[in-house]
């Protein structure tokens, strides 16, 4: 397929009979398989009053260990390159002296299954280092973690399958049977690390990770690339990959469910500004909106996935890309890019800057380019459409190759120009 066509897939709902299929591998023999990727299943249960206790008291234990981690931090200054500033980055205890310490400390007292007070202590400690990392990307404050939510991780040793049911141990002698009968999807023989994963309990609801079969197992088609960048706009999702060439994903269907759905709001919000009756109705139009727009996010989600083995997504903060514009605000605020992006198997985040004003081929950067749908070179006399140029960039990133910034020279062409203008 030539670099300058895209592969458009208009209908993400039919996208299976868009693509090229691939079976499994029939080489692959009896041979002994490694655990796929994980995919979470959620279930509702009527267990609320037996399992409450127990959420309270890991929450509450949760919280405190995040403080006693809390207290540990450390703040090492950095002095930023080439200014007089300089940044704190965090630091804190995670030895494994450190955990048995306070894994002893919670464990007075407690009137649960001792693994349940692990699970606390392990989701703690993840916690503090998800904050950590946002914090040193600028996405966090200087402010400790809360845990708010009531819900539990249960350890895979507390969790047995009988049946149709899933038996979770809540207390030496005490269990909590959750009925599994009405699944959607199909269940392991056992929970270990080819199978169940832990669980995670709520007042309502159970979710259940299921590690799914991989390679000589799996029967679902075999991705057309290893890896794939993917531009995000307001209509499409552009990709890109040496394997595949440029595939488009038109996404206006996405954008229709929210532009209509707020137009229907704003309507009742003019006529029934403050009485009950309207507030019902908005609610309704906005409960519409999200399983509308949550279908389609699920199936471009699972076209995506389909496509490559790890597709990069634009690392974008819709609440850093806001202006003086309110119809600009409420696009962007609108945008799905990052729930999309969470659905997608092997999903990672590539840093956004520069990407579609930058030559593709030599790194000359067009200053000019503004909302021009072709980008045009003046070093190489590249052109092409300025969003495949993007998801090139995006793709480079990804791989780690740099751009030539040599002013125009093309010393360092990639195999996949040849032949381009």
């Amino acid at each position: 397929m030539p670099l300058n066509t895209a592969r458009r897939i208009h209908n993400p709902m039919t996208a299976s009979t868009q693509l090229q299929e691939r079976g499994p591998d029939p080489a692959a023999g009896d041979a002994e398989v490694e655990p796929g990727p994980i995919r979470t299943y959620t279930l509702k249960h009527d267990k609320g009053d037996e399992v409450l206790p127990l959420l309270i008291a890991y929450r509450k234990a949760l919280d405190s260990m995040l403080d006693d981690i809390w207290k540990t931090v450390t703040w090492r200054k950095v002095r930023i390159r080439g200014k007089k500033q300089a940044r704190l980055f965090p630091g804190y205890r995670k030895d494994d002296e450190f955990k048995k310490s306070l894994r002893n400390k919670y464990l007075e007292g407690w009137r649960f299954a001792a693994h349940w007070v692990d699970s606390a202590l392990a989701t703690a400690f993840s916690i503090m280092e998800s904050w950590r990392k946002n914090y040193n990307k600028g996405y966090r404050k200087r402010k400790r973690p809360v845990a708010r939510r009531l819900f539990a991780r249960a350890p895979q040793d507390v969790c047995k399958l009988e049946g149709e049911e899933l038996r979770v141990t809540l207390a030496p002698g005490r269990f909590v049977w959750f009925d599994l009968s009405r699944r959607y999807f199909p269940l392991p023989k056992e929970v270990s690390s080819r199978g169940i994963g832990q669980p995670v309990i709520t007042p309502d609801r159970i979710h259940i990770p299921i590690h799914t079969p991989s390679d000589g197992e799996s029967t679902r088609n075999q991705p057309l690339a290893r890896d794939m960048a993917w531009d995000s706009n307001m209509l499409s999702l552009d990709g890109y990959s040496p394997e595949t060439g440029w595939v488009r994903i038109d996404t206006r269907a996405l954008a229709t469910v929210h532009i209509s759905s707020f137009e229907k709001r704003r309507s009742v919000q003019r006529k029934l500004k403050r009485s009950k009756r309207g507030k019902r109705v908005r609610a309704k139009y906005s409960r519409r909106e999200r399983n509308r727009a949550g279908k389609h996010r699920v199936e471009i989600a699972r076209v995506i996935s389909s496509l490559a083995d790890v597709n990069g997504f634009e690392e974008l903060r819709p609440g850093r890309m806001l202006r003086k514009s309110r119809v600009w605000n409420r696009r962007i605020m609108r945008a799905d890019w990052r729930s999309i992006a969470k659905g997608v198997e092997g999903a990672v985040e590539v840093p956004p800057q520069h990407t579609s004003d930058t030559c593709s081929r030599c790194g000359w950067v067009n200053r000019d380019l503004r909302g021009s749908a072709v980008f045009r070179c003046g070093s190489c006399g590249l052109t092409m459409d300025r969003q495949l140029n993007a998801a090139i960039n995006l793709y480079l990133r990804m791989e780690g190759v740099p751009n030539s910034a040599s002013g125009g020279t093309l010393t360092s062409c990639h195999r996949w120009w040849a032949g381009t203008s």
